[in-house]
């Protein structure tokens, strides 16, 4: 395999689009529970419809019924009658075959990493998904400023977004940036938060920092880290060093938003005015 291959397969699994070595206690931390083992049931009582449940549970009529098909709209529900109820709007889709989470994200107009962590970040494409719908509250915008993750600034070697698969003819998504540094290099905290992980992910040792107003930095690919969960940090202290490769060492960085379906992956450019320069 190509030495650049190498490091963008690397790369693109510690972003968890490869799921390769993806260990389940990772897993269980990084991702939320999926989002069909969050649906529950509502029994109805005398004189409730479908709006009013609906509103009980912050959901539009339209998503109750999705997962319920066979409910009525208008006329008040039968006392007694069991509904299921998702965390957030949306509704359930079966996968066919050959699909991938790109082609049913393109299908239903949302993002493919967004619907990968949203039914848990599964090893397999699963046969049956939720596809998250319109209620989604983002709290932190662009409007926040980082500090560089990096005690100086380096080059950047893998954009946010989509990008071409090194070996597949298809495009996967890579949910943060990787900038190159030596082993050993300084990986700073770029606010002020609270550790909200510290642990394998992907193979590699992440550390994962909680910020005000829903904003949330992960920094991958570290060789040990300073700092263990539920510690404050403050911006600019140091969090741990850059771990060693066989292809070129980098630190793998994310920002994500908190929202009704989870930690949303943002393009960290909208944060970091050096990483905007260095494009």
């Amino acid at each position: 395999m190509h030495v650049f291959q190498r490091f963008y397969k690397h790369v693109l699994m510690l972003a968890g689009m490869i799921p390769l070595g993806y260990t389940l206690a990772a897993q269980a931390s990084l991702c939320p529970e999926p989002a069909l083992d969050q649906v529950i049931e509502h029994r109805t009582e005398a004189g409730e419809t479908l709006s009013t449940v609906a509103a009980q549970y912050g959901l539009l009529p339209a998503t109750l019924l999705a997962m319920n098909p066979t409910l009525s709209s208008q006329a008040p529900l039968p006392a007694g009658r069991v509904i299921e109820v998702p965390p957030f709007n949306g509704m359930v889709v079966q996968v066919g075959s050959g699909q991938t989470w790109q082609s049913l994200a393109e299908r239903h107009g949302t993002r493919a990493d967004l619907l990968f962590e949203v039914n848990g970040c599964p090893s397999v494409l699963p046969s049956q998904v939720f596809i998250p719908g319109s209620n989604r509250t983002v709290v932190a915008t662009a409007s926040t400023s980082l500090a560089y993750p990096l005690s100086i600034a380096t080059r950047l070697i893998l954009s946010y977004g989509w990008q071409p698969h090194p070996q597949r003819d298809e495009l996967v998504f890579n949910s943060g940036i990787a900038l190159a540094a030596a082993p050993g290099t300084a990986v700073v905290a770029a606010a002020d938060g609270t550790v909200a992980f510290v642990g394998e992910s992907n193979g590699t040792l992440m550390v994962v920092v909680n910020h005000r107003n829903g904003l949330q930095t992960r920094y991958g690919n570290l060789a040990q880290a300073e700092f263990a969960v539920g510690d404050s940090v403050s911006q600019g202290v140091d969090l741990g060093t850059v771990a060693g490769s066989s292809t070129e060492s980098f630190l793998y960085f994310e920002v994500r938003t908190n929202s009704t379906e989870g930690w949303v992956a943002r393009d960290p450019g909208l944060y970091l005015a050096e990483l905007e320069l260095q494009r």
